[in-house]
């Protein structure tokens, strides 16, 4: 049986179904399934993401059959609508939609009204006794097609549009100032339009504007499937971490028509609100106007809920609607309808994007609600929600005085936050200025799919028009970006690079600050704070906390990392990196220089006594901040010319603190020097060959430990050697660690359980896991360093190349940055080995992770399925963690550990 590349949907009944999202895409396995529980929706078909893929696979050709089936369709369609595509008395005509199966607004193409052509535009404009409506369709498909079929500057079709309304409409309404709107136009001006548009087109492409309906259609599909490679599609699935997906698919729709007149319109609406998650109806509304002008934001909407005074009995049925949709998906939906002459189409529906805020709310509420369950809900929550919450907000404290004299203009308030940075008026110079360190503000007339760089680059986004779902606000909202749109006050000028409300202009590197919660724009770099947590935020956690096998421990090198780790859920330390604690003040950089600087053994020693008590007050805040949690403690771990200055007149400086012959600084600095020091003379090696450095750790260590169980504290410290390669020295150093250990014991009269075990980092220390845990006690995979020695990749230099290898429009070949999301495939293979030979031998070896990659999910999903005991990350990815590990049990089940 013959592939089948076609789903039909209309009349009541659809070949596909809502679950086909990998084959129809999100759009199509929704108008699918709307169409199968009875909603009105637009008879079509779908075009399977299974073509784009053979299209790009074999050299931009479709597969066999494929122009037969697309044929038959549109047959098949022709007769349930009784219309004919291109026919001059009673056109049927049809949009063409991308709709890939994970959401990206507004990232590939749309064309509108394809089938309109110099004859069948005046059969529409007879059969609708509506002739301005006929050719406002034309002008419009000729823009879309020319601009995404053909690749004719949108700009330049636009031009002559603003022509006309400047030169013909505004003269004819006798208005000198304000907006022209594009239905302020008739009919005249619109055919001298569809002339100049036309002229455009062929001076652009050397050909006439196409009349055949047939090649309008391969046209169109050809620039939707194209569209899936282009840059800001590229851009957005890299940004939001979108792999593994076949392409887009293509939906080819009956079109319905929001413009023809004021019993007409279109519009976008959420059935809960997408920046507060509360219960209501939200949305925006443009009546006598087609989709593309909400989204785009062309024209500023009214509120959704205008439509019960405008249309009461179309509202009603878009209520039923929303709650029909919500209990069938027990999903927040974004839904996309057209009325037609009084009568609803609904054209898609998908999950809505939402405020990290409103995503934590609608969990929450709908687990109440008993629409979903607390699993349901966990699944729902990503990374970038919880990192959302923490978001800034603009300080209460500011007096409102301050505010108010500060106040520049209000637009409308898209995404919720605050967010303060220079102005730029490109997504080029957001890109440039962000590469440089700049916090900066896009500011636009209107965004659309080729600022999505500098969106994302930017802290927050500002434009002149749009509303609550235009394409600035869709995106920014699924970034938790702070964004405000509609500002119609603001007057921009691209080329003078400055905006202005009245006499007020800010220019293009002027600080101001947006708030996305309410928003007004200042026109200066306000305070910004943390703002608290919701309510829903602690339900969803405990609920996580109770799901999940894995435990959740932090990075922290001071015991205010270490309290502020533990309010975010951290269970104990899985890496204090002792080394950071020598810079911490002038006194202990000099001593660790002066031990560096040493030429005897005993001069080290002298250096190193006089680090041991600031050592040890740091682990006893670290213990006192745990509270009887674990805590592991890594020994020193750079090679000593980090601790040392490199130039000559930092070291004569040096030289004449120490006391010495600047002579004999410089001899020792020159010595320390090493070709490829990551590769080089530190961890484990200094303690190889400086034992006393290890000595002044553990005792360190030990003695915190001892004096804060003294006092009634609870403490267990794990020491940690890092840069092991073999099983004999790691005995070494760690006989050498209890010898210490259990001398301070003796010393203080203390029993104290601690634990000695290695940091796996090197790839020989991950093949032979089952000598060295014959000695450890132990495993924290330090897969920072275990992932460039085993990719041979430096991570300070690999950002000049490795883009290439992630870009899936160049080389490809990673999947994601390995420094980021663990490399499952090559260094996790590795890890695999590492644990099934170290538990092969110990069966109860306890089992960590304490690169950054203990707070990335899909790395902790992987530390789940291999039985790891916990993982590590930085204070403010616990929470991810956290998550993570409970979404990873839902997904594969196992024993909690005692």
């Amino acid at each position: 049986m013959a592939r089948k590349f076609v789903y039909f949907f209309g009349g009541g009944k659809a070949e596909g179904k809502g679950e086909m999202k990998e084959v129809l895409g999100g759009k199509g396995a929704g108008l699918a399934e709307m169409t199968n529980i009875g909603l009105p929706v637009p008879a079509g078909f779908t075009i399977t993401t299974e073509v784009c893929d053979f299209y790009y696979k074999t050299g931009k050709k479709y597969p066999p059959g494929f122009h037969k089936e697309v044929e038959k369709n549109i047959a098949r369609l022709e007769k349930l609508t009784g219309k004919r595509v291109g026919d001059p008395d009673d056109p049927l005509l049809v949009s063409v939609r991308s709709g890939a199966a994970r959401s990206m607004p507004g990232m590939m193409e749309t064309i509108l009204n394809l089938g309109l052509n110099d004859r069948s535009v005046e059969g529409l404009a007879r059969k609708t006794s509506n002739r301005r409506f006929a050719l406002d369709a034309y002008r419009r498909f000729i823009t879309m097609y020319g601009a995404t079929a053909m690749g004719v500057p949108r700009k330049k079709f636009d031009d002559e549009f603003d022509d006309i309304k400047d030169r013909r409409t505004r003269v004819r309404l006798n208005r000198r100032t304000g907006a022209i709107l594009d239905t302020h136009v008739n009919e005249q001006e619109l055919e001298e339009l569809i002339q100049r548009l036309k002229k455009v087109y062929k001076e652009q492409t050397g050909k006439d504007f196409p009349q055949d309906p047939k090649e309008q259609l391969w046209g169109s599909i050809d620039a939707v499937i194209g569209s899936w490679m282009a840059e800001k599609a590229v851009t957005y699935r890299r940004v939001e971490k979108i792999t593994g997906l076949l392409g887009t698919a293509v939906n080819i729709v009956q079109m319905v028509f929001g413009n023809m007149g004021d019993n007409s319109g279109t519009g976008v609406c959420f059935t809960r609100d997408p920046n507060s998650g509360e219960n209501i109806f939200y949305g925006d509304l443009l009546m006598n106007a087609q989709g593309e002008d909400v989204v785009a934001g062309i024209r500023t909407p009214i509120h959704l809920n205008d439509l019960e005074s405008i249309m009461p009995k179309v509202y009603r049925q878009l209520i039923q609607v929303r709650a029909r949709l919500e209990r069938h998906y027990k999903e927040m939906q974004d839904i996309e309808f057209t009325i037609e002459e009084g009568k609803l189409y609904i054209l898609q529906c998908r999950t809505g994007k939402r405020s990290p805020m409103a995503a934590f709310r609608i969990a929450v509420d709908m687990v109440k609600e008993r629409l979903i369950t607390k699993r349901d809900a966990l699944l729902r929550i990503t990374d970038k929600d919880i990192e959302g919450l923490f978001y800034p907000v603009i300080d209460p404290r500011i007096p409102q005085d301050e505010l108010k004299a500060n106040l520049f203009a209000t637009g409308i308030a898209a995404v919720p936050g605050a967010a303060s940075g220079q102005v730029v008026f490109s997504a080029k110079d957001a890109e440039d200025s962000t590469a440089q360190g700049k916090k900066v503000i896009l500011v636009r007339k209107e965004t659309s799919p080729e600022d999505v760089g500098g969106m994302h680059a930017a802290k927050g986004i500002l434009t002149a028009t749009g509303g609550k779902t235009s394409h600035a606000a869709v995106v920014a909202r699924g970034w938790g970006k702070c964004c405000v749109v509609g500002c119609e006050d603001l007057l921009i000028d691209y080329e003078a690079k400055t905006m202005s409300v009245g006499n007020t202009v800010i220019k293009e590197g002027d600080e101001i600050t947006i708030n996305g919660s309410t928003g007004e724009v200042f026109k200066k770099a306000l305070n910004l704070i943390k703002p608290e947590l919701p309510e829903a935020y602690n339900s969803l956690m405990k609920w996580a906390d109770d799901e999940r096998v894995l435990k959740v421990r932090t990075n922290v090198d001071t015991p205010y990392d270490a309290e502020n780790a533990v309010k975010l859920g951290a269970e104990g330390i899985g890496l204090c990196r002792t080394e950071h604690m020598f810079f911490d003040t002038d006194v202990r950089r000099i001593a660790i220089q002066r031990m560096i600087i040493a030429e005897d053994e005993e001069t080290r020693k002298r250096s190193l006594n006089e680090l041991l008590p600031f050592q040890k007050k740091d682990f006893i805040g670290i213990f006192r901040a745990m509270d009887g949690k674990p805590v592991t403690i890594r020994l020193i771990d750079p090679p000593l010319h980090e601790f040392v200055p490199h130039t000559e007149e930092e070291q004569k400086h040096l030289a004449q603190r120490l006391n010495i012959p600047f002579h004999q600084v410089k001899r020792r600095i020159d010595r320390l020097h090493e070709a490829n020091p990551m590769l080089g003379h530190r961890g484990s090696r200094l303690c190889i060959t400086y034992p006393e450095i290890l000595d002044m750790q553990v005792r360190a260590i030990m003695e915190a430990a001892c004096e804060s169980k003294k006092k009634g504290g609870k403490v267990y410290p794990e020491i940690m050697l890092p840069l092991i390669i073999d099983a004999k020295e790691l005995l070494i150093l760690a006989n050498r660690t209890r010898k210490v250990a259990e001398t301070v014991k003796g010393e203080q009269g203390v029993e104290l359980k601690y634990l000695i075990g290695t940091m796996i980092e090197v790839p020989r220390a991950a093949l032979l896991a089952d000598q060295i845990a014959k000695v450890a006690e132990f495993f924290s995979f330090g897969t920072n360093d275990l992932t460039q020695m085993t990719l041979g990749m430096s991570r300070d230099d690999a950002g000049r190349f490795l883009p290439d290898y992630v870009d899936e429009k160049k080389a490809g070949i990673l999947k994601s940055d390995p420094f980021q999301s663990l490399d499952q495939e090559g260094v996790g293979l590795l890890i695999k080995m590492a644990v099934e030979r170290g538990r092969k031998v110990k069966r109860d070896l306890k089992i960590g992770i304490c690169g950054e990659h203990g707070g990335d999910p899909s790395s902790v999903e992987f530390c789940h399925r291999n039985d790891f005991d916990y993982v590590s990350c930085s204070p403010f990815r616990v929470p991810i963690a956290r998550l993570a590990a409970a979404q990873s049990a839902i997904r594969s089940p196992k024993k909690k550990k005692r």
